[in-house]
């Protein structure tokens, strides 16, 4: 079969380290499968995700715009009604929009009740869900305390372990993330002191399996009914916390295969103060301990292998269909996750392990054939994958979309073309709901926090909240340890003073001119003139003559100069 690209396969990992993954250079964790991906298409180095937190990164991957942009900054922001997604522009083009997975999305429902858009119809369901078309929404997040459920929808992966016999009102809580001790009681996931124990599942019947199951079923039925092409996200919920992993994969990385933690006792002397308080902060605190770390790192890394292992099922069954000839493939991850480096757990700072992603982007069309396990330095942003996919699916972002597309499509890097690239990136953190604020108290609005980032520095911008800046000499210190932002050195002041004016400059694109192209905006000039619009001409004789035929009639006098 000859190579075209007619369907897209968007998959996300949550949580997923980019330097996690043999083909990003990890010397213990092998991933031969997304390896191989990588080997067939291009590997982005320098891919930065849109806010370092799971909500506002994907509401930017789904509508291909900045946080800013969009407004859902935190994590249980809504989206607001009216914001174009993913979903909207490939319909436009031909192309279906699928769910499977997480989105970790917010519906606006005040918004949708304003506007009388019921939530149980075909455009209230898409409103409801980033602009997919839903096979299986599942975010992961199964907990119960005292105040009941943290997600109160109802879990499609809780039935299916239930009809797979796991008797349990909550099989995600008690099997999917959580061990057994000797004495037969649960051992809770949500303490890192089990995440060395197998999780009590099989291994076929865990969540990441579950999710390719659900995949695999997907495209058989659309092979089996020929449908239109179609995108299908499939977006994983591992190797996101809990760290726990089914068997054998809780028991393959030992601490040998532990890499040494980036950090320095210096990062502690005189820290940025909102440094010191995510640093400082229970997760913070943890992700110090190498009791912490020894039983963790083993485990996230067993899981990452598990999703490599589940990629190659499901890449055979690509082959086997005769879908991987025309499928474009995107591995990527909504953000990192510290494990301890910079004193630091989870996400949120722009540190790499944090805010840069894996990207690898697989286009089976003829086109790539140039490019094929090529490696891309250049910085790239999350929301250009978005207009990535809008081009292959035949539309056209520059002077058309690009009102609304904020990224850039790399459709023509992939193709061998050149590209003008935007030579910095930028990230955004809102951190008003933080354990941090909750002891500054800076004002919601002005709680956040600004990076720019080129090949040479990183600028994290935070004047709003009123805060100094911090500044990093990525060629000279790649590992991020020296923070300059109080330095008086000339060459510091003036990177950071470039990087400022970087800020400055994409603070005023038109983020909210989002009804009207380039090319509209273009056409409109003259056509009030060709609707009998006639502004300063004294005769007739100053006018192209097309435009006043209406002008030109006999007409009867009945009005004027007469009494009545």
């Amino acid at each position: 079969m000859s190579r075209k690209t007619k369907n897209i396969l968007f998959i996300m990992f949550d949580q997923l380290r980019f330097d996690y993954l043999s083909c990003y250079g990890h010397p213990h964790l092998h991933t031969p499968h997304i390896d191989r991906l990588a080997e067939q298409g291009v590997r982005f180095t320098h891919a930065y995700c849109q806010s370092p937190a799971c909500g506002p990164s994907r509401m930017s991957f789904y509508t291909g715009r900045y946080v800013d942009s969009h407004g859902a900054s935190s994590n249980g922001f809504p989206l607001r009604v009216g914001e174009y997604t993913l979903g909207d522009h490939l319909r436009k083009l031909g192309m279906d929009a699928y769910l499977l997975g997480k989105t970790h999305m917010t519906p606006d429902l005040e918004g949708m009740a304003r506007l009388g858009i019921n939530p149980d119809s075909i455009i209230g369901a898409r409103v409801a869900e980033c602009g997919f078309d839903v096979i299986a929404r599942d975010d992961g997040l199964w907990p119960e305390g005292p105040d009941g459920c943290y997600d109160q929808r109802v879990s499609p992966y809780n039935n299916y372990l239930k009809n797979k016999g796991y008797d349990s009102d909550n099989p995600w809580l008690e099997h999917a993330n959580a061990g057994v001790e000797e004495d037969g009681e649960m051992a809770s996931g949500w303490f890192m002191k089990h995440a060395d124990k197998p999780a009590n599942i099989r291994e076929e019947d865990s969540e990441t399996a579950f999710l390719t199951t659900r995949c695999m079923e997907f495209i058989d039925r659309q092979n089996q009914s020929g449908s239109k092409p179609w995108l299908c996200h499939l977006s994983y919920i591992k190797p996101h916390w809990p760290y726990i992993v089914p068997a054998p994969y809780h028991a393959m990385y030992g601490q040998e295969h532990r890499l040494p933690v980036n950090r320095a006792e210096s990062e502690r002397e005189n820290p940025h103060p909102l440094y010191q308080l995510f640093m400082d902060n229970v997760i913070g605190k943890a992700f110090r301990r190498d009791e912490v770390l020894a039983k963790v790192v083993p485990a996230y890394m067993g899981l990452i292998k598990q999703c490599d292992d589940q990629l190659g099922r499901l890449f055979r069954h690509l082959e086997e269909t005769g879908r991987m000839d025309d499928t474009l493939i995107v591995i990527t991850a909504d953000h990192g996750d510290y494990m301890g480096d910079h004193w630091l757990g989870e996400k949120d700072l722009f540190h790499a392990p944090s805010v840069k992603v894996p990207l690898i982007i697989y286009d089976p069309s003829p086109a790539a054939d140039t490019t094929r396990g090529q490696v891309c330095d250049e910085p790239v942003e999350t929301i250009d994958i978005t207009a990535t996919f809008v081009e292959a699916a035949g539309g056209v972002v520059k002077d058309h979309l690009d009102h609304r597309l904020e990224g850039r499509s790399l459709l023509p890097y992939l193709h061998g073309q050149p590209m003008q690239w935007r030579g910095y990136a930028i990230s955004e953190l809102d951190y008003s709901i933080s354990f941090a604020n909750a002891k500054l108290k800076v004002p919601p609005r002005d709680a956040r926090l600004f990076m720019v980032a080129d090949k040479r520095w990183k600028y994290v911008n935070a004047a709003l909240g009123g805060f100094r800046p911090l500044l990093f000499d990525l060629q000279n210190d790649p590992d991020e340890l020296q923070d300059l932002g109080v330095s008086a050195e000339p060459e510091h002041v003036a990177a950071m003073a470039l990087m400022e004016q970087r800020l400055v400059e994409w603070s005023r694109r038109l983020s909210q001119r989002s009804t009207l192209s380039e090319q509209q905006i273009r056409d409109m000039p003259g056509k009030s003139q060709r609707c009998g619009i006639i502004l300063g001409a004294f005769d007739e004789g100053e006018v192209a003559s097309e435009l006043t035929v209406k002008f030109f009639r006999k007409v009867k006098q009945r009005f004027v100069g007469t009494d009545s």
